[in-house]
Parts: C-alpha cells; sequence; structure tokens
C-alpha cells in the first residue's frame, strides 16, 4: 500500500466534498451572474460559501475574493495593492524564506526600483522582530510575512508581527501568506491588524484550483485580471462555483475538528521524529530541521541526510511506494538549492540531501514504523560517505 507522506504540496480531495461537487454539478450548474432563478440560487450557495470562510477568519463576506490559488492570491495582493498605492512609498520589506509566489514578486518589484528589505531568520526559521522594528519608516507600504513555511514548518509571531508594523507605521499593509496555516491554526485577521491573507483550498482537502483572499476593506486594490465586473470589480471571470463550494464544506469540515487534528498530527510528528532520531544512532548521518515546540507546524518535517542526494533518496522511497517532497511541491523542478534551507545555516551539500515529510488527515504511526523500517533498508545502500 502506498504511503502519501507529501500532503503540504497537495491534500486528497474529502470524499464528502467531492459528492457535494458532483451534486452540484448535476443541479445547480448554472452561471452565479446570470439574471435567472437558476443563477440566483448558484449565487445563494457561493454567498453561503463566502460568509463560511469570512466567519472562520473575523471578516466579512465583502473582504473575501475567490481567485485560482494560493499563488494568484499572494499575486494579487502585493501587485494590486502596489498598483494602487505606489505613489504613498516605496519601501517594501518580506523574508528570504517566501514561498515562490511571494519572493519572486519582490525580487520583479525589486528590478521595477522599490527599495524592497529581505528579514533574515535564525537557525530555526525565525524572524528578529527588532530586525524588523529597524526597517520600517515613513516610506515603508507593504510587509509580506507567511504565516508558516511551507519547508520547514517554522510559525512566525503573527500577532506581534501585525502590532509592531502598524504601531510603528499605521498606513503600512500587512500581507500574510496563510496557505500552510489554514486548516491548522486559528486566525484572527483584524486582532492580528491583518490586511491581506491568502489560502489555498487543495491544502485542506478541498478541491485544486481554488483559493481565497482576504482584503481589508479600508485597503484598496487595482485588478490583476481584467474583464467582467464579478467580485465587485477585483477579479474579473465566472466564479467557478462548484471549486467554491466544494472549498467551503472542506473549512467547514477541518475546523469542526480543528483541535483534535492538531493534536493527532502532532503526535504523528513527535513519533517520527524519536523514530528518526533512534534510527541515527546506527547511522549517523541524520539531521532534523523541524522542532517539536509551539513555534513549529505540527504536520511538518524537515530532514536531512547527509551524504545522500535529496532527489535520490526522493526516488528510492518513491519505488518503496513512498511518497515524499524534496522541498516546496511548487519549486521542486528548480534546480536551485532552497533558499529556505541555506537561510537557516545549512550547508549546501546538506541542503540538498532534504527531503520534507508532511503528514494529513490519512496519515497514521503505522506507515511511520513501515517508513522507517524503508529508510533503514535503503540508507546502507545509498549512503555514499559510509
Amino acid at each position: 500500500m502506498d504511503i502519501y507522506f507529501d500532503n503540504s504540496a497537495t491534500t486528497k480531495i474529502d470524499l464528502t466534498v467531492l459528492a457535494k461537487m458532483n451534486e452540484l454539478n448535476d443541479s445547480l450548474y448554472a452561471n452565479p451572474s446570470a439574471m435567472h432563478r437558476l443563477g440566483f440560487l448558484v449565487e445563494e450557495e457561493v454567498k453561503k460559501a463566502t460568509e463560511g470562510i469570512a466567519k472562520n477568519i473575523n471578516a466579512e463576506a465583502k473582504e473575501i475574493i475567490w481567485t485560482s490559488g494560493g499563488s494568484e492570491s499572494n499575486n494579487l495582493a502585493i501587485k494590486g495593492y502596489l498598483d494602487a498605492y505606489k505613489r504613498k512609498g516605496n519601501r517594501l520589506i518580506t523574508t528570504t524564506i517566501e514561498h515562490p509566489s511571494v519572493y519572486r514578486c519582490f525580487k520583479k518589484l525589486e528590478e521595477d526600483g522599490f527599495d524592497v528589505r529581505y528579514l533574515k531568520v535564525d537557525s530555526t526559521g525565525h524572524i528578529d522582530i527588532e530586525e524588523l522594528k529597524s526597517l520600517i519608516d515613513d516610506n515603508t507600504i507593504l510587509v509580506s510575512i507567511m504565516y508558516v513555511n511551507n519547508e520547514i514548518g517554522s510559525v512566525q509571531d503573527i500577532d506581534n508581527i501585525g502590532k509592531t508594523i502598524k504601531t510603528i507605521n499605521n498606513n503600512c499593509a500587512f500581507h500574510v501568506d496563510f496557505v500552510q496555516g489554514y486548516g491548522k491554526y486559528r486566525v484572527d485577521v483584524k486582532k492580528s491588524k491583518i490586511d491581506f491573507l491568502s489560502i489555498s483550498s487543495h491544502k485542506f482537502y478541498g478541491p485544486k484550483g481554488v483559493g481565497v483572499l482576504y482584503k481589508n476593506k479600508d485597503v484598496r486594490i487595482n485588478p490583476i485580471i481584467l474583464g467582467g465586473s464579478q467580485q465587485n470589480g477585483y477579479r474579473a471571470g465566472t466564479l467557478n462555483t462548484t471549486g467554491i463550494i466544494g472549498t467551503y464544506v472542506a473549512s467547514d469540515l477541518v475546523y469542526t475538528n480543528l483541535n483534535d487534528e492538531f493534536t493527532r498530527l502532532k503526535n504523528l510528528k513527535k513519533f517520527l521524529i524519536d523514530e528518526l532520531l533512534s534510527l541515527d544512532k546506527k547511522y549517523g548521518i541524520i539531521t532534523i530541521n523541524s522542532n517539536m515546540d509551539d513555534t513549529f507546524a505540527p504536520h511538518i518535517v524537515s530532514i536531512s541526510f547527509r551524504g545522500i542526494r535529496a532527489e535520490v533518496m526522493l526516488h528510492a522511497l518513491e519505488e518503496k511506494g513512498v511518497y515524499v517532497s524534496s522541498g516546496s511541491a511548487c519549486s521542486s523542478h528548480d534546480k536551485k538549492t532552497s533558499s529556505t534551507l541555506l537561510s537557516i545555516g545549512l550547508k549546501p551539500e546538506i541542503a540538498e540531501s532534504t527531503i520534507r515529510i508532511s503528514f494529513g488527515r490519512y496519515n497514521n504511526e503505522n506507515e511511520i514504523i513501515s517508513f522507517i523500517s524503508i529508510l533503514d533498508e535503503l540508507i546502507p545502500k545509498l549512503n555514499i560517505k559510509k
């Protein structure tokens, strides 16, 4: 039986979600912008879904924009905001460990003349709040910091960061990539002073190709997709109604059982780390880059195998029916060494020997036991520094 340990790349769609989407495709298939009764019925379902997502983050329904996924949500927040406020300031702040859909946006903006400052992180992948304070000035118009890092699972203190930004410069907008955090953590966008929050459905057992951008009602953005007047003119295009409603069902399911599932995932993570440490007494090549404390997510474990390239380990595991990642799925075909792993101080040869395990709803301890047994078989064959 296959063992799927790549849930941070994508999760298996929940069967309840799939059933609801199939039902809608069969019965409520009209365009929600249509002026007839069937269109109105679909519009009402979309409204219910929008209100449900908004409630989970303490937002208003009018502050929710549906997108095609986390990457579009990040791009719409960053590019849309800066297009609307580019004359208000020139300094932007982000970190060295952002997802490519954020990091590459800022690199392009830097080329376009913006003064982009990149916050360093410590060996655990966390920013220094004092460095952030030192970089914010009257000319700073946007700070973008992810909630949960997608490679090592480090969790930033978003509450403190948001309050710090607004205390120093209340006109500076705060964007949070919440793609790896939604369904694992609760967030209050008002309490944390967040202006933009990005979410992606397929990370919490919903359909692919659906995302959410929360936009503070008091902050303007310009659209990056032009066309019709859907979604108050912020994002043109016919709404993906079945995907939107499927996302709401998935969201409702994951937040109904959030605390228990968080604890279960954390227990799985501890079990894996304990087993890896025990195995390393035999081989002495394993480094774990994700801690067990509350500053790390419960579902992500970054592991380095000194002397074994990640790509080699990944394919060897695949042959045994175990599916893992060598980093973010969005950059797995990029041959460059992970900037996140280099940012936390790993040497290039160790960074290039690192895989990511990410747990989900359908994983269990028996899979971990099998995984450890497979590693015990593979390491002597793959390790070039025996």
